[in-house]
């Protein structure tokens, strides 16, 4: 987040990237980019970034998505409710092998999920916890989320990538 409440109105750094928009859930308005990663799962252990990219804060992540899944062949793909996109879905089985899977989604004026969804949202989110720890301790050891003091496109690339390349150099030395 580069700019929050009366700031983010104002704000133009990296216009190429970052955009206005608003947290219902916080009532705030922000103007922000946001970090997408494809990691790579180890039990037991942080999962390494794989691919990483920046997109406006106001975009939806199947935008970001879109763009890197033409080099992802075979294997499983798990992300969040976003990611719930059944064209998409049969088109990555078809076409690169690769299974997307998501909490199931209810559907338009469906009030309640089965028990079986229940349950396979339910272990989606358990294989996808580790992510979740990935951006929560990426924060904690960089602050990558605080970005007030970028002044530029080339600042924004740099506190960004600069941080996450920190950050995997802390974990790969971790043992």
């Amino acid at each position: 987040m580069m700019a929050s409440g009366k700031r983010a109105s104002r704000a133009k750094v990296a216009s190429r990237i970052a955009d206005k928009g608003y947290c219902s859930s916080k009532g705030v308005h922000f103007y922000d980019v946001m970090l997408h990663v494809v990691a790579e799962r180890r039990r037991g252990q942080m999962p390494p970034p794989r691919r990483a990219g920046l997109t406006s804060g106001k975009g939806h992540d199947l935008t970001a998505m879109r763009r890197v899944l033409p080099d992802i062949r075979g294997g499983w793909l798990y992300g969040d409710k976003a990611y719930c996109d059944v064209p998409m879905k049969k088109r990555l089985a078809d076409e690169q092998n690769l299974e997307l899977r998501t909490p199931v989604k209810r559907t338009k004026g469906q009030k309640h999920l089965s028990a079986v969804d229940k349950l396979f949202s339910t272990a989606v989110s358990k294989v996808r916890q580790p992510i979740e720890s990935l951006f929560n301790w990426l924060d904690e050891k960089t602050g990558i989320q605080r970005a007030s003091k970028v002044r530029s496109h080339r600042g924004l690339l740099v506190q960004a990538f600069g941080r996450l390349a920190a950050a995997m150099l802390l974990l790969a030395l971790d043992p």
